[in-house]
């Protein structure tokens, strides 16, 4: 259990149109959090949303972010996505730590629903769309290491999952 001056970090774990930027906004107000968002950073800096090393400078820096945020008592929600398992563990295992509560939300959605809600936002695109096709969401299925029941059972509950006290 986390200590109760540390915060806590939320992880969202999906692919493209999963729902992460509209759960992280829900959770964000209902929590009093602050959200992170790497395509809102690459947006605002005028980056290209498919260079891997803007990407990767710009999960770090809100990496960092999140664990002071934390460290201060607040809630961070981090929408990268988390594919990878490795990239889950090495998150929990700081925050287990440094006594920081963590939580994962998987949005596992098929991919025929992403593509439907990719296309309707390719179609009327905002600032922070990242303009995908098809061939590029069906290469990304094998690149997906969705968590397991025993990986999620290694969070925290979340205290809107049912169960949760």
């Amino acid at each position: 259990m986390a200590d109760s001056r540390r915060g806590t970090i939320v992880l969202l774990c999906g692919l493209p149109g999963s729902g992460k930027t509209t759960t992280a906004k829900g959770l964000a107000q209902d929590r009093r959090a602050v959200r992170l968002c790497p395509d809102e950073w690459i947006a605002f800096l005028g980056g290209d949303f498919f260079d891997d090393a803007v990407r990767e400078r710009v999960e770090e820096l809100q990496w960092r972010l999140a664990r002071d945020i934390t460290l201060a008592g607040g809630i961070a929600i981090i929408e990268s996505g988390h594919w990878l398992k490795s990239d889950r563990d090495a998150k929990r295992d700081w925050a287990r730590g440094h006594g920081v509560g963590i939580e994962l939300v998987v949005l596992d959605v098929p991919i025929d629903e992403r593509w439907l809600r990719l296309a309707a936002r390719n179609a009327a695109p905002g600032p922070t769309s990242v303009p995908l096709t098809l061939e590029v969401l069906q290469s990304y299925e094998g690149l997906f290491q969705l968590p397991d029941a025993e990986e999620q059972r290694l969070f925290d509950r979340s205290p809107g999952d049912a169960g949760s006290t």
